[in-house]
């Protein structure tokens, strides 16, 4: 309750003018935690109870406001708290006369915080109340007192803080701080920790250590999950089902959490991360820990102290694996045959492609795997990394030719007169300034020196211009320092001859793939990669250095006919060149001279018309299948005529001859040779098979 709610004669405070009652009374109300609210409900009872004083005060009803939404905010930080920044920004704004709150530590625990508020209401005459009374921030005495109370606001949360981690340090020094259990174990009523009833549990537990065991990779056991289609179990933490077990999809960061964590070892242990204010992200406030690997670094580690589902040693095994598992390089070349490698995004998801490589490092692919990574899934996009260095190669060197560079010379001998420009203007800005010093230190040298006070007042005018035009020259020394430096006739001239040579660079034999890396590197922030689908084309974005996007269209190779984006009007105009009579190799050079191109090579030809023909029943049969071949006698029967009477395969026929199964002999059609067999001598041959 605020005690100065009226004065011993029935008046209001002298504090409060009729300017205060004419803007807004806010009753900031503030719990640090839902606990608090749920169970300390007479206090949250006693801070609404503040809106009846502010009407005892002299506020109508409809002028007060209640700012509640900082219930279950810790009041260490402001950034966190949307209550405390309304609050602010509602006294910045001027509508704002009164502020309650049932005590300091309720508005702020932070010193940075609480003066940030006293300045403002200081600012814009805005009261503070609590349960003490009420105080004028613009006057010294109540500043002084505010200033006081949020001091030692912050050093009992401070004292707080520390008894309760000394509390917390000298539990876990014991074994008995139990903050968490990880999945595979529970705790008994009697406070030990045990293996998990459910022998499903403990054996799916089991098994991922067996398998890291063998695979020796976290992306191994996450494949093994996978593909068994084998869930992880866990144990409920809240709600109705609290306690229960649930099978959860697997994925790449529990598999980590599990095998990186010692408790499975057999080991209790406390303080495997530290806090680092540097890593704090707003609005998250668990975040800015960072885990710390080592063990000695460790606050608590007591070996031997839970059940343990594997050895210390093979824990200690598992980390040094996964330590040379993690690669420690990103986005730098790493002399693979990748231009991009690094630089490549995906233009579905947004994250960055890897590049693998096969053939012994002589193909490379860039590759999408993020979801196949972290969940096992199917993978985002995947593309062959020859076509795409050879489109970003080819927009480096045209934007490293002569042209291009003399166009960017042009560009910056106009900025350069741009720049020129400015420099007058600031040339100007400067000898106005040193004119109007100059008059200042003129005039105040020219009064008397016994009239103090015209002469006071001329030195503070000197010294103002004394002082821009200290400041005038600092910004302009920090925009020259800023600027480029300015390329000389001798620099353009190097720049254009070096122009000239980049593609044979480029090209050189000596010019190794690291090179081409850096170049890369230099020119380009990253490429966006967007493949439409399954057909050969995709879409490439190149973000260059300094802000330009360039787009360009790409083909890429392709494993089958069937995935080129116009396959049907593709296999039509075949169709209705062969139908006119066209040859496969007339088909072949119209469909060049059309502009069409087939899934992987650069060109058609005949053999690939002629096997499209085959597929689509158009093709001429050979003369090993037609009636042209000389025969002995109407008996005779090639192994195809064979394999079609009796309803098996060609090559089943042809193994049977091989084997002496069948006899046959070898007739000759122009240059090719094929043999006949008798028709009447196989069936019986084949009958008496059978019925052996």
């Amino acid at each position: 309750m605020i005690s100065a709610a009226l004065t011993p004669n029935g008046l209001l405070p002298e504090k409060i003018s009729p300017r205060h009652r004419d803007r807004q009374a806010v009753v900031y109300v503030r719990q640090s935690s839902l606990r608090q609210v749920e169970q300390n409900r007479e206090s949250t009872r006693l801070q609404y109870a503040l809106a009846d004083r502010a009407c005892r005060l002299g506020w109508p009803r409809e002028q007060i406001v209640v700012i509640d939404e900082d219930l279950g905010r810790s009041g260490a930080a402001g950034v966190d708290r949307p209550g405390f920044q309304r609050l602010v920004a509602e006294v910045g704004l001027g509508h704002v006369g009164l502020v309650l709150g049932i005590e300091v530590s309720r508005l702020a625990r932070s010193c940075r915080d609480w003066h940030q508020l006293l300045e403002m209401c200081a600012l814009f005459d805005t009261l503070i109340g609590d349960a003490d009374g009420l105080y004028d921030p613009s006057t010294y005495n109540d500043r002084l007192l505010l200033g006081l109370k949020g001091t030692m606001s912050e050093a009992e949360l401070h004292i707080l803080k520390g008894r309760m981690h000394a509390g917390r340090r000298a539990k876990a020094e014991r074994g008995e701080l139990v903050l968490g259990l990880p999945r595979g174990y529970v705790l008994k009523p009697s406070g030990e920790v045990a293996f998990d009833p459910d022998e499903g549990v403990r054996q799916v537990i089991a098994l991922v250590f067996a398998v890291f065991e063998r695979r020796r990779s976290v992306s191994g056991v996450l494949g093994y999950l996978v593909d068994h289609a084998i869930l992880l179990p866990d144990r409920v933490r809240a709600g109705p089902s609290k306690g229960e077990v649930c099978w959860n999809r697997p994925s790449r960061a529990t598999l980590a959490d599990m095998l990186r964590h010692p408790a499975y070892a057999g080991a209790y242990v406390y303080g495997r991360r530290r806090y680092d204010a540097r890593l704090r992200r707003p609005g998250q406030p668990h975040s800015g820990r960072r885990f710390q690997r080592d063990p000695q670094a460790w606050a608590v580690l007591h070996l031997g102290a839970l059940p343990a589902y594997i050895a210390w040693e093979a824990y200690e095994r598992n980390q040094e694996q996964m330590a040379l598992n993690r690669t420690r390089h990103s986005g730098i070349p790493r002399g693979g045959t990748a231009l991009l490698g690094g630089l490549v995004a995906c233009g579905v998801c947004g994250r960055r492609m890897f590049t693998t490589y096969t053939e012994n490092g002589r193909e490379a692919r860039y590759v999408c795997d993020q979801l196949a990574v972290a969940f096992g899934g199917p993978r985002c996009q995947s593309i062959s990394a020859h076509c795409v260095d050879a489109c970003v190669a080819a927009a480096m060197l045209d934007a490293l030719t002569p042209g291009a560079i003399a166009v960017s010379l042009q560009v910056a001998e106009d900025l350069d007169l741009e720049r020129q420009r400015l420099h007058d203007q600031w040339k100007q800005r400067l000898e106005r300034a040193a004119y109007a010093t100059a008059l200042a230190r003129r005039r105040y040298e020219s009064v008397d020196p016994s009239n103090r006070l015209v002469a006071r007042t001329l030195e503070q005018d000197w010294e103002t211009a004394l002082a821009d035009e200290d400041r005038l020259a600092a910004e302009h020394r920090r925009i020259l320092e800023r600027e480029p430096e300015r390329l000389s006739e001798a620099d353009r001239q190097a720049v254009q001859r070096l122009a000239a040579d980049v593609p044979a660079l480029w090209h050189a034999a000596s010019t190794t793939a690291r090179d081409r890396q850096a170049i890369a590197r230099l020119m380009l922030e990253r490429v966006v990669i967007r493949v439409c689908g399954a057909t050969e084309r995709a879409e490439l974005a190149c973000h260059w250095a300094g802000g330009p996007i360039t787009r360009h269209d790409l083909i890429r190779p392709v494993r089958r006919f069937e995935q080129l984006e116009q396959w049907d009007r593709l296999i039509a105009r075949i169709t209705a060149l062969r139908e006119a009579g066209a040859t496969a190799q007339a088909i072949a050079d119209c469909l060049n001279a059309e502009g069409w191109r087939p899934p992987k090579k650069a060109a058609f030809n005949a053999p690939m018309i002629r096997r499209l023909l085959q597929r689509r029943g158009l093709g001429t049969r050979r003369p090993i299948w037609s009636g042209a071949i000389p025969r002995a006698s109407a008996d005779e029967v090639t192994i195809q005529e064979l394999a079609e009477h009796l309803g098996a395969h060609r090559q089943t026929v042809y193994g049977w001859l091989r084997r002496g199964q069948i006899t046959g002999r070898l007739a000759t059609v122009g240059t090719q040779r094929v043999w006949l067999v008798s028709r009447a001598e196989a069936s019986r041959r084949t009958n008496h098979r059978e019925s052996l």
